[in-house]
Parts: C-alpha cells; sequence; structure tokens
C-alpha cells in the first residue's frame, strides 16, 4: 500500500449542530461500529472504480481476477472471514491498521510527506513585542480549548443528524510521535496520574519548557504568558546554536538511528522527553525574506509545510509533536500538526476556537506575582551528533527546493452563490478540479477525497473517488461543442454525492481492500493475485490528493502530493470566496502548481457561466 494512501482526511463538511449540554465522552459508547461491507458489493464497486481508469484490456484481465477471488470457498471468503471475526474483537478493525499503515510504518520524513500545514490571516506586528502578545494570546486560546477537553464539555458534532465520534480531540494535545529505526510509535502523555503543565517554545532553535498552570491548577493569565515569553526571548538571542530541531524532518529510519544515539546522553535524554511531554510547541519564528503580495500566502504556506530551509526556520521546529503552532515576526501565522492521531475536522475546530477566544481577549495587567525563569533544555552536540545535524540539513534543503506551493484565493464566488443554484459547493469544486486537470493532461486521473468516518467509534477516514465515468464524460464535454453540458455536470455532481454518502457510511472500497490485505499479510498467506495487479497499481497512484477542509477562520490548510508526479489540493469553501492551497514536486517535469492553479481558476469560471446561462438560481 503507497504508504500515504489515505492521509489527511477531513469531513465532507458538515453542518455541525452544536450541543454542548452532552458530556463528549458519554455519547461514546453508543456510537455504531465500523461495518465490513458486503465481499461482493466491494467486488462489483472496484470495476465500476477502474473504468475510466485502466483500458479494456486491463479491466479484462482484472475481472478474471476478482471471479477468482470471489470463487464460493475461495480466498476471498477467507479473508472475508477473518475481517468480520476482527470486526467482532476489537472496537474498529480498521483503526489499529490504518494508524500503522498509513503513519507508524511509514518511512518517509513526516515534514511535507505527511504533516499538514494551516496558514492563518497575515497579522501586521509592529515589532517582536506584537508577535509576543499574539503568541500569549494564542497560548492562552489552547488552554481555554484544553479546559473543554479536561471537562469533558466539548461540544459533540453532527453530521446528518448522527453524533460523530469525538475520540480524535483527545489525541491532539500533550502526545507526540516517537521515531524507530523500522517503526515509529505514538505515545500520549495526558492520561497520566500526573499530566502534563508544561508547552514548549522554541526560538532560534532554542527549546525552552514553559509552565502555564499556577501551582492552584489555573492557567496562567495572557499577561504572565507574555512576561515569560519575553524572559525566553531575551536569553536566546545568539542565533549560532545548532538546530537540533531539524533532526525530525529526516527519514524515518535515519532519524530513528540518530535518536537512539542522541538520548543515550542524560540530559539530551531529559530534554527531548520535555519536548514529548509537553501539551504542544510554540514556534517563535524569524521573518522570512521579504515577498511580492501575490506570492506572500504561496511562502507562508510552505513555511507551515517545512519552515523555509536551514537557514530559515526549519531548525525550529520539532516535527514529532502532534501541534506546532507558529508565529513569526514577519506577522507570518499559523501551525503544522503530525498527521498519525488526528485528521484536519479537529484541528480547524481547535484554531476556530482560538480565533475567536483571541477576538475578545484584551491584556489585562493583572497584580504581578513573580514566576520562574522558564527552563531552558540543554544539548550536549557530539561530533556524530553534529554530523547527524549537517546531513538532515542538506536533506531538508533539497526537500524544500523540490516543493512547489501555490496559494490561490478564488475571488468570484464562493459557496453562498453555488448554494442559490441548488448545487453542492464541494462536488462541484471537485468536478472543477477534475476539468483543470483533464484540461492539462487529456485525461483523467485517480483522485482522492478524504471523507469522514467519524459516524462510527475511533472512525477515521476513508478515500471518496471523484474520477467516475460520469466525471469524465463531463469534461470531455465542456470544451466540445455539446449542448448536454450542464446535464452532464448535474450527472457528474450526482455520482460524486452518492459516492461521498457511500463513503461517510462505511460501504466504500478503500478501507475494505486495505483490510482484506491486512488480513491476507496477517494469516502469513501469499498475497491474493488482485493486489498484485497493475489495474491496483493505477487505482492506488493518486494523481490528485484532495480535500476540503472548511473553518469558519479565513485559513488554508496544505498538503503535499501523495506520489512524486501528482498534486496536493487543499480547499476551504468561504462564503463569497474560495481558498486553495496546491502543492506538486519540482524534481516531476510533468508537474506544475502554478499552471494546475491557474487551470482550476479558469474551470470554477467557465462552469460558474454554465451554471448561469442555464440554470436559475433560488430565490
Amino acid at each position: 500500500l503507497d504508504h500515504r494512501a489515505g492521509v489527511p482526511s477531513h469531513l465532507v463538511r458538515p453542518v455541525v449542530g452544536l450541543q454542548l449540554s452532552i458530556r463528549s465522552t458519554a455519547h461514546q459508547e453508543g456510537l455504531p461500529k465500523l461495518p465490513v461491507p458486503p465481499l461482493k458489493q466491494t467486488c462489483e464497486r472496484y470495476l465500476a472504480m477502474l473504468e475510466p481508469l485502466v483500458t479494456e484490456e486491463e479491466l479484462e484481465h482484472t475481472r478474471a481476477l476478482v471471479a477468482e477471488f470471489l470463487r464460493c470457498g475461495g480466498v476471498g471468503e477467507r479473508l472475508q472471514r477473518g475481517l468480520e471475526r476482527r470486526a467482532r474483537k476489537t472496537e474498529n478493525w480498521l483503526s489499529e491498521w490504518w494508524m500503522q499503515s498509513a503513519y507508524l510504518d511509514s518511512r518517509m520524513p513526516v515534514a511535507v510527506y505527511t504533516s499538514p500545514g494551516v496558514v492563518l490571516p497575515q497579522m501586521h506586528f509592529q515589532d517582536r513585542q506584537g508577535q509576543m502578545r499574539f503568541a500569549a494570546k494564542l497560548i492562552a486560546g489552547v488552554l481555554d480549548f484544553k479546559q473543554m477537553i479536561d471537562n469533558e464539555t466539548l461540544p459533540v458534532e453532527y453530521l446528518g443528524g448522527k453524533p460523530l465520534c469525538m475520540d480524535q480531540y483527545y489525541q491532539v494535545l500533550t502526545s507526540c510521535r516517537i521515531p524507530g529505526p523500522k517503526k515509529d510509535t505514538m505515545v500520549n502523555y495526558g492520561t497520566g496520574k500526573m499530566p502534563s503543565t508544561h508547552i514548549t517554545v522554541v526560538h532560534n532553535f532554542q527549546f525552552f519548557v514553559l509552565d502555564v498552570y499556577n501551582s492552584d491548577g489555573t492557567p496562567l493569565t495572557v499577561d504572565q504568558i507574555y512576561m515569560q515569553l519575553e524572559k525566553i526571548w531575551n536569553s536566546s538571542l545568539q542565533t549560532n546554536k545548532e538546530p537540533i530541531g531539524i533532526l525530525t524532518s529526516n527519514h524515518r529510519n535515519t532519524w530513528g538511528k540518530a535518536y537512539n544515539n542522541l538520548i543515550k546522553d542524560k540530559t539530551n535524554k531529559e530534554s527531548v522527553r520535555a519536548i514529548q511531554k509537553s501539551i504542544f510547541l510554540v514556534c517563535l519564528d524569524a521573518p522570512m525574506p521579504r515577498v511580492s503580495e501575490d506570492i506572500y500566502y504561496s511562502k507562508v504556506a510552505a513555511q507551515m509545510l517545512h519552515g523555509g530551509g536551514s537557514r530559515w526556520n526549519s531548525g525550529n521546529r520539532w516535527f514529532d509533536k502532534t501541534l506546532q503552532f507558529i508565529v513569526g515576526e514577519d506577522g507570518s501565522c499559523g501551525l503544522t500538526y503530525e498527521h498519525a492521531p488526528a485528521e484536519g475536522p479537529p484541528i480547524v475546530f481547535l484554531v476556530d476556537h482560538v480565533v475567536e477566544y483571541m477576538k475578545r481577549t484584551e491584556m489585562v495587567r493583572a497584580p504581578m506575582i513573580p514566576l520562574p525563569m522558564p527552563q531552558k533544555l540543554r544539548f550536549n552536540i557530539t561530533p556524530e551528533i553534529k554530523k547527524d545535524i549537517e546531513k538532515a540539513k542538506q536533506n531538508l534543503n533539497i526537500m524544500v527546493h523540490d516543493l512547489d506551493v501555490r496559494v490561490l484565493n478564488f475571488s468570484h464566488y464562493g459557496r453562498k452563490c453555488l448554494k442559490s443554484f441548488k448545487t453542492s459547493p464541494d462536488a462541484f469544486i471537485q468536478m472543477a478540479l477534475q476539468l483543470a486537470y483533464y484540461r492539462m493532461y487529456k485525461m483523467c486521473c485517480p483522485t482522492y477525497e478524504s471523507a469522514s468516518l467519524r459516524m462510527f467509534k475511533l472512525g477515521r477516514t476513508e478515500a471518496i473517488r471523484t474520477t467516475s465515468t460520469e466525471s469524465v464524460k463531463f469534461v470531455q464535454a465542456m470544451d466540445d461543442q455539446s449542448k448536454q453540458k450542464m446535464a452532464l455536470l448535474e450527472n457528474a455532481v450526482k455520482a460524486h454525492r452518492t459516492y461521498t454518502h457511500t463513503a461517510i457510511h462505511g460501504q466504500a472500497i478503500d478501507r475494505h481492500l486495505l483490510g482484506l490485505k491486512m488480513q491476507g499479510i496477517e494469516d502469513l498467506t501469499s498475497l491474493p493475485e488482485i493486489f498484485m495487479d497493475t489495474s491496483y497499481a493505477v487505482a492506488m497512484h493518486f494523481n490528485l490528493f484532495t480535500s476540503q477542509v472548511g473553518s469558519k477562520t479565513d485559513c488554508v490548510m496544505c498538503i503535499g502530493p501523495m506520489v512524486p508526479d501528482g498534486y496536493g489540493v487543499c480547499y476551504n469553501p468561504m462564503d463569497d470566496h474560495i481558498n486553495f492551497a496546491v502543492t506538486a514536486f519540482n524534481s516531476c517535469e510533468d508537474t506544475n502548481a502554478t499552471k494546475l492553479s491557474r487551470c482550476l481558476e479558469d474551470a470554477l469560471l467557465d462552469m460558474n457561466s454554465l451554471l448561469e446561462q442555464t440554470a436559475k438560481p433560488a430565490e
């Protein structure tokens, strides 16, 4: 399985009905279990999905393999029975396998390859005091959110009237990924007898422990946090420190080895543990090189994904930490998160909460109780560790040069306009992406859109496969003289909505196929032929890896491509505009993020003209 098969997942944006009275864990017990879809249904849907993607010859070959797999008393039935047994014995038959296969087993760096970035609107700080004030409010806002987690008063989210699993919210704070030479592990320090009371702050590559609670358990005020950040700033003015954090951006096996070497030293081990156990991390970034207005957000998106390079802020990170908030001296703000424990919606919900909190919070001058100096974390850098750091810098800089990021603020219309035409904004945007890709390459490609499985206990994600027979007919007709364009667009949108419904109800094909494959691996039998087939390899090679991340805040999430010759596309449909972030790799000559975002803009405009010509907006 491609290590990223299905990484970030974001809700097919529900209308989130918030009910504040329910304790968010009380409803968890009543959530249904993730179903194992019928085998025949998945096989039929698999063949239908392949139709627009492979040749007739390849499809014929695959049909024969599927028939063999489905044979009465055959391998398919055996694996299906194994899956059904697993489903009876576990809370969720998929979640453990998913965490391993999509994240912890993956050996690619987490920066760029799996960790998404979120870009917040630019802040206009006049000076570093502005940066500190903003960071202090932000920290207080996250602690306010944490209070809801600790008291279990977090509002339960709903989708189509059904409560969603809230488990991911309990995994994002006080958690960290731990590298291993063959596979990683995930730890959550929030649930012990002695939960952590500190965050980590990093400035000029130097890490500090900042206690954010008073001895009586109350959080520090914004003013107190500000004073502590000032102390941190003033005791980390040297800019020549070794960027120890850059080690976390390396290939996981390389970092796993360097990690074991690093923590042999007692001081280093204690410093690393302090970072891992902290509630979250705040990166006080140095200003980035000035760029023109039109590419400002593209540059910030890159900064959120990788820090901009070893000369800039890439050493000002600990990429294994689940949550890292980034506050630049130049007003560039956002966050990056390690993807293993959670998807986009909980992260965005937290962002919305923090942004709202910051709007209503003023700095209050409280009587100052002198607070202890935040503790600076020490690292003993041996020649071997120095060598590891140099290598990590080189690898990171190659990665930085390879990633092409384009943020598109599409300002012509937003979801309000699309809803007035009675069309699904998500399906419409997905069809615009299909059209943009088709116009660039004169062909369609396997496309992945993340859907949430949070209707089920411990549910993570499923893939919505956007490319369908209907979408292909639409994109082919769009640029010829066809009179049928509107009808074909409506069919394509309808097909997409149907697949979305299938996915969020646990009846799509990708996770079931993964389950059958994992079951085969666990049974130690030879892998069934359908997984060795060319069609399967084609179907799993997602050239378009997409995700809608809706939020109240005017932000945009960004993700790296899933394959070397593909694109990562995130979008946030606001009322009157749509934010997009498109990524590609410069090392692939066939992809170009700027070109795809231009084609996307044209596609959205052309499709809107089509709507205006043929449909009547609802009053």
